[in-house]
């Protein structure tokens, strides 16, 4: 931000630490393009340096102090004036003086907790960044760098299959089955779908994947429903005692780990529906919730011990139950 257009100013640049090394993952922004962004995990420490580039050399520019922040917030899209932060850490990096050159300045946040996943949404935006603030007495110089988190889950302790009926009476009698109720992101959704009565004629089954975000409180709450993926089972007239398999990957899709009242602001919840259209296009569905979750041990190769550590921990609100055993196998290994 500059100074009115006069007087000195300066250009802030904030570099990590390991930005040769560190991973980068893809993540939507609010206008829906995806970008690239630093890849972090909870426990993991944030360092860098902040380099000040002063636009006039030789002009001296005079500042109330330099600070950078670490910042976790929540923003709801219907109340974009308030900025809920659940991580707020701050550092100084000079006293109100001067600056006559151009300076770097190290800075350091050691095993942050970074609680949730980075989530960008219909109606609501969970993100994590550093905030670089050069204080002017009209107008301060400010920087910012976002990053994304993952949080990271072992595997579930129960994870019992899903069966269940639908049924219209003398009309319709179906039963499906899923191998699971708890999926990682790159997993596979392996079922069937038995039919036991059909006296309606069937012309088209699917299954839908939908996300359901959930903002507000109280009288306040808002749902959106999102369909992320169709999945055709069948086109044509099934008859009775027919099956059909359901096989139906999850790695092609843009997915999160459920999220369950996130700083009690806003959840993210997963369902697989399943619709049935019949001749005279009247549909008939069942709904599943399903839990998601982020598979741990495919990164822990190239993370640090810190970030393993923290792989291991279990965030109850947002996760699924965490395995002891596999946490033990890992720990050997």
């Amino acid at each position: 931000m500059n100074f009115f257009g006069f007087g000195q100013t300066a250009d802030i640049d904030i570099v990590l630490n390991d930005a040769e090394t560190r991973k980068k993952a893809e993540h939507n922004s609010e206008d829906g393009k995806k970008d690239k962004y630093f890849l972090f995990y909870d426990g993991e420490t944030v360092s860098g340096k902040v380099n000040v580039t002063l636009k006039y050399p030789g002009k001296r520019l005079e500042h109330n102090g330099i600070k950078v922040e670490f910042v976790g917030q929540i923003e709801l899209y219907y109340d974009r004036g308030n900025h809920h932060e659940f991580v707020s850490l701050v550092k100084d990096l000079a006293r109100p003086g001067e600056l006559t050159q151009s300076q770097t300045f190290d800075f350091e946040f050691a095993h942050v907790e970074k609680p949730y996943e980075s989530y960008t949404g219909q109606n609501v935006k969970l993100r994590y960044f550093l905030k670089v603030t050069i204080g002017r007495r009209l107008s301060d110089i400010t920087k910012e760098l976002d990053i994304v988190v993952h949080t990271l889950s072992t595997y579930p302790d129960i994870n019992s299959s899903i069966k269940m009926e639908v049924g219209i009476e003398d009309c319709l009698h179906i039963e499906f089955e899923y191998n699971k109720s708890k999926y990682h992101l790159k997993d596979v959704i392996v079922g069937k779908i038995y039919f036991l009565l059909v006296r309606i004629k069937i012309r088209h089954m699917e299954i839908d994947i939908i996300r359901r975000e959930t903002t507000g409180t109280g009288p306040s709450v808002y749902n959106e429903n999102d369909t992320i993926a169709k999945y055709e089972i069948m086109d044509g007239a099934p008859v009775r005692g027919e099956s059909i398999p359901i096989r139906l990957f999850l790695a092609g899709y843009e997915l999160t780990p459920t999220m369950k009242d996130v700083n009690k602001k806003f959840s993210v919840r997963y369902f697989l529906n399943l619709v049935l259209i019949d001749e005279e296009d009247r549909r008939y569905f069942k709904q599943q919730e399903i839990i998601l979750w982020r598979k741990g041990d495919i990164v822990k190769k190239s993370m640090s011990h810190q970030a393993i550590m923290a792989a291991q921990r279990f965030e109850g609100s947002s996760n699924p139950e965490r395995s002891h055993s596999q946490s033990a196998e890992n720990d050997k290994s």
